[in-house]
C-alpha cells in the first residue's frame, strides 16, 4: 500500500493542498447474497460531482480504484465510476474470516479488535485502500467494513462421547468440570450460553460459569448420595444451547463414572462351620474353605485370611490355611494325641477395616484301621491325573498297572473297575494284586472324548478306596469330509452377469482342529469359467451362460481337508441353465419363392414356410401370421403351411408379394419378418379370342379382278395365357364356294390370301371356316370364326346376300392341323437354324406392319364412308365360339381397298 502511495503522491505533490487521507467505516452482515449496497464513496466523502464547485468550466470524471486486490477485496465490488461499494460474490463467511476474537490481529486484510473507536467492540474488520482520481481530487481512504455476526453455527462439542469420574463419596453440591466444553464460532449471544441434561437422575444437575475472557464452562454438580455399589455408571446428554433466534443446540454423551472408594468390609455369610475328619486321612486332605465377601472394587475389595490369635499353636501345626483362598488343609498326620476337637477362628482382613471372623469346628473321627492302598503306575501318556490316547488305538491297547495292598497286612484287598467306556481291568499273573487297565475296542474320538472310571479297592472288613483315572481321546483324522448332498442340483438364467452368484457348498468333517477344516476345489471336469471359493464354498460363475450354446453342465467338486494325509470326498454339481426370451424366431431364408400352378384349388397347400427358435418352451413357440394379403392366403401357425383361400387366376394377377411375421411366446415377445413370392404358373385355361372378323355374319366384296397372291383380309386373335399357350395357329377346316380353295390362310399370321385367278364360274359367296387354336399343354384350346366373301363386281341386292349368310352353312370339316413349325426348347440348335428363326421373325414383322395397316385404313374407311351401302363390302359379327350359329345375325357394312 505504501509504494502505491508514492508512486501516486510524486507526480501530484503540486496539488498537495487537495490531498489528505480519509477513514470510512460501514458495517454489514456476514453471508449476505452478491450485490448488496455497503456505501458510496462519493457520496459519504462529498466529493463534488459534475457542475458542483466551476459550474462554467466541465468537471473531470471521478475514478475509484482498490490500491491492492488483499484478501478483502475479493469479498466486494468497488464501482470505478461511481464509488458504489456492494458485496461481490463470494460470500462473507465472519468465522473463517476473523479465526482469533482477542487484539487487532490482521489476517490478509482482515482484523479482528476487541476495543477500539470502531463502530463496535469485538468486531471484524475488513480493510480497504481505494485511491480516488484524479489528480485534483485525488486521495488514499482507508475504509474498514465491520462485518457482523449473525447466528449461523449451532454449538459442537468436540468429542461425541465425554466421561467424566466421580468418587462414590463425593458429597452433595460437589462441583466438576466438564473439560470438553462446547465450541461455537459465533460471537456474543449468539454463542453458546446454557447447558442442560436431559436425564439427570434427581443426583445431578449443571451449572456455567464464565470467566474474565468471557468463557463459559459447564459444571456438574452433584445433587444427591452416590453408591458405586448401587450404581457405578450414568449415561445421560449433555445439551448445548447458543442465545441466538432462534436457538440453536449441539449434543455429546455424557458418561459419570461412579469410582469406588473403600466403603465396605469383608463379610461371611456364616458365623460357624462345623466339618467332621476322618483320623485316617492322608495328608493335604482338604477340611473346608471359608470365603468372606467386600462389594468394593481393585484393591478395596483384596481379601486375606489368618488365625485368630486365640487359635493354639497345635492347631495352627494340624491345619493349614491358606491366606489368599481360605483352604484349610490337614498338614499333619493324626495320631492318638491328636485332640478330639479344634476350634479354629479365621479373621477376613480388608485394607482399612475391622476383620470379620468366622468359627470353623473340626471333630476327628479316629479310625482303627487304615484304607486299602491303591498305587498307579502308568504306561500311556499321562499328566495331572489324565491318561491320552489316539482313537483307532488298536484292541488291549495297555493304558497303566495298579497296585492294590493292605497297608497294615492283615486284610484281604479286592478291586474292580467302576465307570462306563471300552475298558477293563483284570489280574496281571503271575503276580498278586497286580492289575492291568487296558481297553476292549477301538476309541471314537467324534463319539466320545472323555471318559471318568474309578478303580474301587475294599478290603474284607468293607473299607473302599476310589482311585479316579481320566482318559481324553485324542482326535486322529479317519473322517472324510461329507457333502451335505452328493448331488447338487442348481439352475441359473442365461445371460447372468458375470461372477454371479450360485451357490454355497457345505461340507462337514467330524474331525477337530486342523483335520476337520475343509477346502473346496473343482473337479477336473469343471468348465475353467466356474470359481470355486477354497475357504467358503461359494460358487460362482465368471461368464455369461447361454442355452442355446450349452444347457446343462454336469462336473465334480471336491471337499479336502487339512489332515495329514489328507482325505477328500467328491459331490457332483449338475447346472441346468433356464431359457430366457434372448432369440428371435429365424426363417430359413428371408425370401421365399413359390411358383403355383393358376387355377389352384382353394386351401391348397402352396408351400411350407420353415422357422426356428432356438429359445425352449414357451419362449421357442412361433406363431405365424400374414401381415398383408390376409383376404387372399392364410398360414397354418402350427406348421407354416401357406394357403391360398380362393383359385388364383395369373391373367388377373401374375404374382403375389407376402410378408410374413413369427412371433415367438416369450414375455415380451420377440418376432421376425420374412418376403414370400408366389409366382403363378400358366395353364392353358384360355382359348384364342378372335378380335377380327368381329361376327360370323360380317363378309367382304372380294373383286373378280384381284389378282393371285394378294391379301384379302386376315384373322386376328389374342390368348390371354402365356408362352406356349399362347402361340396362335390359323387353319381353314371347312369351305363353301364355287371353288373354294382358292382361299388359302397362312397359319402364323391369319391372313387369307388369293391362290388362283378368279374366272366367271367363281363369283358368288365363299364361306370359310377358320379354326383358330392355341399351342396349349396338355390340351390346345381353339375358337372358330366364319369369314365369308362375296365374289362379285358389286353389291347388287344386300338382301340376298344376308339370305344366304342366315342359312345354315353345310360346311364339312377338316381335321388338318395347321402346319407351324415350332422347335421344342430342348432340342439343341444348330449354327444353320438361325436363318429360319430369322425369316420367321421378318415375316411376323412384316404381318403386324400389315395389321396395323389395314386395321387404320379400316377404321378410316367406316367413319367417312358409312352412307355408300351399294358399294361397301359387309360384315357380320358372330360369337367368338367353336359352335357356328347362322341364326343370330347382325349387319355391319364396311368397305375396304382390294390389296
Amino acid at each position: 500500500h505504501l509504494l502505491l502511495f508514492l508512486l501516486f503522491a510524486g507526480p501530484f505533490n503540486c496539488f498537495a493542498s487537495y490531498s489528505r487521507a480519509t477513514e470510512l467505516f460501514y458495517s454489514l452482515n456476514e453471508g449476505l447474497p452478491p450485490g448488496v449496497l455497503i456505501g458510496s464513496l462519493a457520496r459519504d466523502l462529498r466529493l463534488p460531482t459534475a457542475g458542483g464547485q466551476h459550474p462554467a468550466a466541465p468537471q473531470p470524471p471521478l475514478s475509484f480504484t482498490l490500491a491492492s486486490r488483499g484478501l478483502g477485496g475479493q469479498y466486494v465490488q468497488l464501482d470505478n465510476r461511481s464509488g458504489e461499494l456492494h458485496t461481490s460474490a463470494v460470500e462473507i463467511d465472519r468465522e473463517a474470516l476473523c479465526v482469533e476474537s482477542n487484539g487487532a490481529t490482521v489476517f490478509g486484510g482482515a482484523a479482528a479488535v476487541s476495543s477500539s473507536s470502531s463502530p463496535s467492540s469485538e468486531s471484524c474488520l475488513l480493510l480497504l485502500d481505494v485511491l480516488v482520481l484524479p489528480q485534483e481530487y485525488f486521495r488514499l481512504v482507508k475504509v474498514k467494513i465491520a462485518i457482523r455476526d449473525v447466528n449461523d453455527n449451532a454449538p459442537r462439542f468436540p468429542l461425541p462421547h465425554i466421561r467424566l469420574t466421580v468418587p462414590e463419596n463425593a458429597p452433595v453440591n460437589t462441583r466438576l468440570a466438564i473439560e470438553h466444553p462446547a465450541l461455537d464460532p459465533d460471537m456474543g449471544t449468539n454463542g453458546v450460553q446454557t447447558y442442560r441434561l436431559r436425564d439427570n437422575y434427581g443426583v445431578f444437575t449443571l451449572d456455567v460459569e464464565e470467566n474474565e475472557s468471557g468463557e463459559r464452562t459447564p459444571y456438574l454438580i452433584v445433587m444427591g448420595a452416590l453408591d458405586r455399589e448401587t450404581q457405578e455408571e450414568y449415561v445421560t446428554v449433555i445439551v448445548a444451547e447458543d442465545g441466538g433466534t432462534p436457538p440453536l443446540v449441539g449434543s455429546a454423551t455424557l458418561t459419570i463414572g461412579i469410582s469406588d472408594v473403600n466403603d465396605n468390609c469383608p463379610q461371611f455369610s456364616d458365623s460357624q462351620l462345623n466339618v467332621t475328619l476322618y483320623g485316617n486321612s492322608s495328608l493335604g486332605t482338604h477340611v473346608v474353605t471359608v470365603h468372606a465377601v467386600d462389594m468394593d472394587l481393585g484393591s478395596n475389595a483384596q481379601i486375606t485370611y489368618s488365625y485368630s490369635q486365640k487359635v493354639p499353636q497345635p492347631s495352627r501345626d494340624l491345619f493349614h490355611l491358606d491366606e489368599s483362598t481360605g483352604t484349610i488343609t490337614l498338614s499333619s498326620k493324626v495320631d492318638g494325641d491328636t485332640p478330639r476337637l479344634h476350634r479354629l477362628i479365621i479373621l477376613g482382613n480388608g485394607p482399612g477395616c475391622i476383620p470379620a471372623v468366622i468359627t470353623v469346628l473340626v471333630t476327628i473321627i479316629k479310625v482303627m484301621m487304615r484304607p486299602p492302598e491303591v498305587v498307579p503306575r502308568f504306561i500311556a501318556n499321562e499328566a495331572e491325573g489324565v491318561v491320552y490316547l489316539k482313537e483307532l488305538e488298536p484292541i488291549n491297547t495297555p493304558i497303566a498297572f495298579f497296585t492294590i495292598k493292605d497297608p497294615d497286612e492283615k486284610y484281604k484287598v479286592s478291586c474292580y473297575l467302576d465307570g462306563d467306556g471300552p475298558f477293563r481291568l483284570s489280574p496281571y499273573k503271575p503276580y498278586n494284586n497286580e492289575y492291568l487297565l487296558e481297553t476292549t475296542k477301538p476309541l471314537d474320538y467324534e463319539t466320545q472324548q472323555l471318559y471318568a472310571i474309578s478303580v474301587v479297592a475294599w478290603n474284607s472288613e468293607g473299607f473302599h478306596v476310589n482311585k479316579i483315572i481320566k482318559v481324553q481321546v485324542l482326535d486322529d483324522n479317519d473322517n472324510s469330509p461329507v457333502f451335505s448332498q452328493p448331488l447338487i442340483e442348481l439352475s441359473i438364467e442365461e445371460n447372468n452377469v458375470p461372477n454371479a452368484f450360485l451357490t454355497k457348498l457345505h461340507a462337514t468333517d467330524a474331525d477337530s482342529g486342523e483335520r476337520g477344516q475343509v477346502s473346496y476345489f473343482l473337479g477336473p471336469d469343471a468348465p475353467s469359467y466356474f470359481s470355486l471359493d477354497k475357504t467358503t464354498g461359494v460358487l460362482t460363475v465368471s461368464t455369461q451362460l447361454d442355452r442355446e450354446e450349452k444347457e446343462k453342465y454336469r462336473y465334480t467338486v471336491k471337499a479336502v481337508d487339512s489332515g495329514f494325509p489328507p482325505r477328500e470326498s467328491i459331490a457332483t454339481v449338475a447346472i441346468t441353465v433356464v431359457d430366457k426370451n434372448d432369440n428371435s424366431p429365424r426363417f430359413i431364408n428371408k425370401d421365399f419363392s413359390f411358383f403355383v400352378p393358376e387355377n389352384f384349388p382353394g386351401f391348397g397347400e402352396i408351400g411350407v414356410i420353415s422357422v426356428t427358435d432356438a429359445d425352449a418352451g414357451q419362449n421357442g413357440w412361433v406363431a405365424l401370421s400374414v401381415l398383408n394379403g390376409s383376404d387372399i392366403f392364410v398360414i397354418d401357425t402350427g406348421k407354416g403351411v401357406l394357403r391360398a383361400k380362393v383359385s388364383l387366376d395369373r391373367e388377373q394377377q401374375s404374382s403375389y408379394v407376402l410378408w410374413i411375421e413369427a412371433v415367438d411366446g416369450g414375455d415380451p415377445a420377440l418376432s421376425s419378418t420374412a418376403k414370400i413370392t408366389i409366382l403363378l404358373l400358366d395353364i392353358n385355361d384360355n382359348p384364342p379370342l378372335v378380335l377380327f372378323p368381329q361376327s360370323n355374319m360380317s363378309y367382304l366384296l372380294v373383286l373378280p379382278s384381284t389378282l393371285p397372291g394378294s391379301p384379302i383380309t386376315e384373322v386376328y386373335a389374342v390368348d390371354k395365357d402365356t408362352g406356349m399357350n399362347a402361340v396362335i395357329a390359323y387353319s381353314i377346316i371347312g369351305r363353301r364356294g364355287p371353288r373354294p380353295e382358292s382361299f388359302r390362310i397362312d397359319p402364323k399370321t391369319g391372313n387369307i390370301t388369293l391362290e388362283e385367278s378368279l374366272m366367271q364360274n367363281d363369283y358368288g359367296l365363299y364361306r370359310l371356316l377358320v379354326k383358330v387354336s392355341d399351342h396349349g399343354y396338355p390340351e390346345p384350346l381353339h375358337s372358330t370364326v366364319m369369314v365369308n366373301l362375296f365374289v362379285n363386281d358389286t353389291v347388287s341386292n344386300e338382301s340376298y346376300i344376308e339370305s344366304l349368310l342366315r342359312k345354315e352353312p353345310d360346311i364339312s370339316i377338316e381335321e388338318k392341323q395347321p402346319q407351324i413349325s415350332i422347335e421344342p426348347t430342348h432340342k439343341k440348335m444348330e449354327s444353320a437354324s438361325c436363318m429360319p428363326t430369322l425369316v420367321a421373325l421378318s415375316i411376323i414383322s412384316l404381318g403386324s406392319i400389315a395389321l396395323v395397316t389395314g386395321m387404320g385404313i379400316y377404321i378410316c374407311l367406316r367413319k367417312g364412308k358409312k352412307h355408300h351401302r351399294a358399294d361397301e363390302n359387309l360384315e357380320v359379327q358372330i360369337p367368338l365360339n367353336g359352335r357356328i350359329n347362322l341364326h343370330m345375325l347382325e349387319k355391319k357394312p364396311m368397305e375396304i381397298s382390294n390389296i
